[in-house]
């Protein structure tokens, strides 16, 4: 059983650390969370990774938490942005660009490796 309080606490005290989070940054365990780590280290973004895959009261109370039933999820500056599909758009796009500049996210895209 989880503690909603308790893990709503932890969710939040985390998210405040670093303006931006995602999955687990060094060994993405799953296809969607390396696609959005591909994503953000294409454009240069430091960000913190939390591993929810090591404590079910966080992987089960960020999906509460967000209302979003699937993880990975990305937060900037506190505020939930999406999950995979929704970063993969609206990088594409340019929207998630121009979403982190506003955010005051410091962008710095890689050059693609041919």
């Amino acid at each position: 059983m989880i503690n909603l309080p308790e893990t709503e606490f932890r969710v939040t005290l985390t998210l405040q650390t670093c303006p931006v989070h995602e999955g687990t940054p060094v060994f993405p365990q799953c296809g969607f969370s390396a696609a959005v780590v591909g994503v953000l280290s294409h454009l240069g973004i430091k960000f913190k990774g939390v591993n929810v895959l090591d404590d079910d009261s966080i992987r089960e109370g960020i999906k509460q938490y967000s209302d979003w039933p699937t993880i990975p999820q990305l937060y900037v500056k506190g505020e939930f942005i999406g999950g995979c599909d929704i970063i993969r758009e609206m990088y594409e796009t340019g929207e998630l660009m121009e979403m982190l500049n506003t955010h005051g996210v410091d962008v710095n895209p890689q050059p693609v490796q041919s």
